[in-house]
């Protein structure tokens, strides 16, 4: 006959098994457990997006979790889970999830490295040329009329009206105004016509390139303010990151069996 002192310990045993399992949970709802990692992983969500991790935040989170298992089961109840749109959308979801979770795992093994940054970063100060425009256009699709606008300026208009006739509807409203930039954020044919000019001065012919005709004005122009390396290293990473991504993209495309 099992003595007092051993049932005591066998009881102690069984309660101290249990606290583990316990503690994987935060809730059993209808027979249904809510696990604990599911809080870690909300708050690590919320950490990303500029939360603090407290108390009251994670108490929040429970209260949230328990609603929606609530809610899922009631939902599993009518069936919900099996309607077809519904099904589309928990794919599309899962699909979400863990094409994010793939391409963490391959930047983790596949880094920028900062050599490449700085690679990148020589090409952007290249780009720039040691100059910065303040140039306005008037963008249309005919060269006649590109040669039109431009008898109008020599004849005294004013650039900033004419320009409200351009297609460059967002330019267009500004009087033409496409504020300042180096010559690498314009096309080729643009950038070239847009140096040529001196301070004040307007192309004397039109310049074409794939959107269509343009008339340029070169308000002034300036030294490049170009930032330091460690102001835009983040944007620099984040850029290389994408090529790579993309890069890794079109890698498995090929190898993909596509019918």
């Amino acid at each position: 006959m099992m003595n007092l002192k051993n049932a005591r310990l066998l009881v102690l045993m069984a309660a101290s098994a249990a606290v583990p399992a316990y503690a994987q949970n935060i809730a059993v709802v209808n027979g249904k457990p809510v696990p604990s990692a599911r809080v870690d992983t909300m708050v690590q969500q919320m950490v990303q997006q500029g939360q603090q991790d407290t108390p009251e935040m994670r108490a929040m989170i429970k209260d949230e979790l328990i609603n929606r298992e609530v809610l899922t089961q009631e939902a599993d109840k009518q069936g919900v889970a099996n309607r077809p749109d519904v099904k589309n959308q928990i794919d599309l979801a899962r699909q979400s999830i863990v094409i994010r979770a793939l391409a963490t795992d391959f930047l983790v093994k596949n880094p920028v490295k900062d050599e490449d940054m700085k690679a990148e970063y020589d090409k952007f100060k290249a780009q720039s040329g040691g100059k910065e425009y303040h140039a306005r256009h008037i963008l249309v699709d005919k060269e006649e009329d590109a040669k039109a606008l431009i008898t109008k300026l020599k004849g005294g208009a004013k650039f900033e009206e004419l320009a409200k006739v351009s297609t460059d509807s967002g330019s267009g409203a500004q009087g033409g105004d496409l504020g300042w930039a180096p010559p690498g954020a314009f096309v080729k044919p643009f950038s070239d016509a847009m140096m040529e000019l001196k301070k004040g001065e307007i192309t004397q012919t039109p310049v074409k390139t794939q959107f269509g005709y343009h008339v340029i004005k070169l308000e002034d122009e300036r030294d490049a303010k170009v930032p330091g390396f460690d102001e835009v290293k983040g944007q620099i990473a984040e850029s290389l990151q994408q090529k790579k991504l993309q890069a890794f993209q079109q890698e498995l495309k090929k190898k993909a069996k596509i019918q």
